[in-house]
């Protein structure tokens, strides 16, 4: 592309991504609970603030609720360091990690349609999601788990372009068929990028690792589709030859490192939640070394099953949900109410957060898969690129029906999502006549920016009047 619409593709981001920013900061420190966090908030935000006073671990189970990585609760604690044990301290970091994912989705989206038009709507439609906006402004793991994922996706897309223009370099300088398996491309730095981010997700969140599967794969065939259309004569064994070995490197190797890395708190202390559980549960091990590295992997196996087993059968919790429901958002939740408030103009006013995806856009989720399907049946690269994304995202769930299960779980498949539609959009653009095709991609844009403004009081826990909080709750399902 010109320089002029690189530099202008970079504005766009920028000042996008300023806007995210106002609407994800704003009054970002209500609501509370009496001023203590609230919702899943309670978990992680004092095991954040314990990790501040510990210097970077936690030296209590929590009611045997230590059940994650540390990174997350890490990043927490820099906002809690900043800002102090407030909403503003507690959430500062979530809210950073979704305005930095507003530039991320325009890069991505420009990149995936070469059209600086396309990387705009794409910002625009994430910052009016109503799912990433809610959990950039909490106190929670999975808005950096979606931020590490997004990223690296942006790594295997830079990847994908670079090692075609290295082929392309050595077509032109006479030396790609010197080997029927093509040249070697050298060291792939975006792809170790890939690595070290996903490895990160894993350092918040397990299901991390279901994207380090799914990324693998992408690269792998990207790879060979890649050689392929550069001429080499034998595109799968070069890929297979060339590639894989330092794609697992890159993925598994690094990515492991980076997990161990979020842990380097834990390694340090004495007193870390496990941190001696082998010796404490009966091993010799040989050296202190072993012996942190034993206990890690035990307490794995234990949060493990602790993951495995978290089903509720006599009393199950009142907004679970099941994957099937994830793609338009049919079982929301309900993290804030209080129903004791003033300022709407009634003697009695609603205040209430709840999770929930912007239907103009989740309740196209199904309709984005199936045309995605085709052009991928069509080999449109871009579109399966976008869907092992956002598949990554849900189909595992499915594995273990009987755990606990809740929507915010989907919130790593909604920057997806927004590809898709994007995608979507950018065929629709190519294929209607003169300015019909921008007409339409504007009245949708303005469709969900209005349909996210309608609730933004359920988003941000605005007081509303108890006739508005019920105008809110389109479905029954909903309530």
């Amino acid at each position: 592309m010109p320089a002029a619409d690189r530099a202008r593709g970079w504005v766009v981001a920028l000042v996008l991504g300023l806007v995210g920013g106002v609407v994800r900061f704003q009054n970002l420190g209500f609501p509370t609970d009496k001023g203590t966090p609230v919702f899943d908030e309670k978990h992680y935000v004092p095991q954040a603030w314990q990790m501040l006073r510990n210097g970077g671990f936690e030296d209590n189970p929590a009611y045997m609720l230590t059940v994650h990585p540390p990174l997350g609760k890490t990043l927490i604690s820099l906002g809690e360091w900043a800002f102090g044990y407030t909403g503003w301290g507690w959430r500062f970091t979530a809210a950073l990690a979704g305005t930095l994912m507003v530039v991320l989705a325009v890069r991505a989206a420009r990149r995936l349609t070469r059209s600086t038009l396309m990387g705009a709507v794409a910002g625009l439609l994430l910052i009016a999601d109503g799912v990433l906006h809610v959990q950039s402004r909490m106190g929670m793991l999975n808005i950096f788990l979606a931020f590490f994922v997004l990223a690296a996706f942006c790594c295997v897309l830079v990847d994908r372009d670079q090692v075609r223009s290295r082929l392309a370099a050595a077509g032109a300088e006479g030396w790609l068929g010197a080997s029927a398996f093509g040249p070697r491309l050298g060291v792939r730095w975006w792809r170790l990028g890939a690595g070290l981010l996903l490895g990160l997700a894993c350092g918040v969140k397990w299901s991390g690792l279901y994207f380090i599967a799914a990324f693998g794969l992408l690269t792998v065939l990207f790879d060979v589709a890649a050689r392929r259309s550069a001429g080499v004569r034998r595109p799968w064994l070069g890929a297979l030859g060339r590639d894989t070995l330092p794609g697992l490197w890159a993925f598994v190797g690094v990515g492991l490192l980076a997990y161990l890395s979020t842990y380097w708190g834990w390694f340090a202390s004495e007193t870390g939640a496990a941190r001696h559980l082998v010796e404490t549960t009966g091993s010799d091990p040989v050296t202190v070394v072993k012996g942190a590295v034993g206990s890690l992997f035990a307490n794995a196996a234990d949060i493990l099953k602790f993951h495995n087993e978290l089903v509720t059968p006599d009393k199950p919790h009142p907004w679970e949900s099941k994957p099937w429901s994830w793609p338009m958002g049919l079982r929301p939740m309900l993290y804030h109410y209080d129903g004791s408030l003033t300022g709407c103009g009634e003697a009695r006013c609603v205040s209430a957060t709840m999770l929930v995806g912007t239907p103009a856009m989740w309740w196209l989720a199904f309709p984005m898969l199936l045309f995605g399907a085709w052009r991928v049946l069509c080999r449109d690269w871009r579109f399966a690129a976008v869907l092992v994304g956002y598949l990554a995202g849900l189909l595992p769930w499915f594995v273990n029906l009987d755990r606990q299960m809740y929507f915010f779980y989907a919130t790593p498949m909604a920057a997806f999502l927004v590809l898709g539609l994007v995608l979507c959009l950018d065929r629709a653009r190519l294929a209607a006549p003169g300015r019909l095709g921008r007409v339409v991609i504007g009245g949708y844009v303005l469709l969900v920016v209005a349909n996210f403004l309608w609730l933004w009081p359920i988003l941000n826990g605005d007081p509303i009047t108890d006739g508005r909080w019920q105008a809110e709750l389109w479905l029954p399902s909903w309530r």
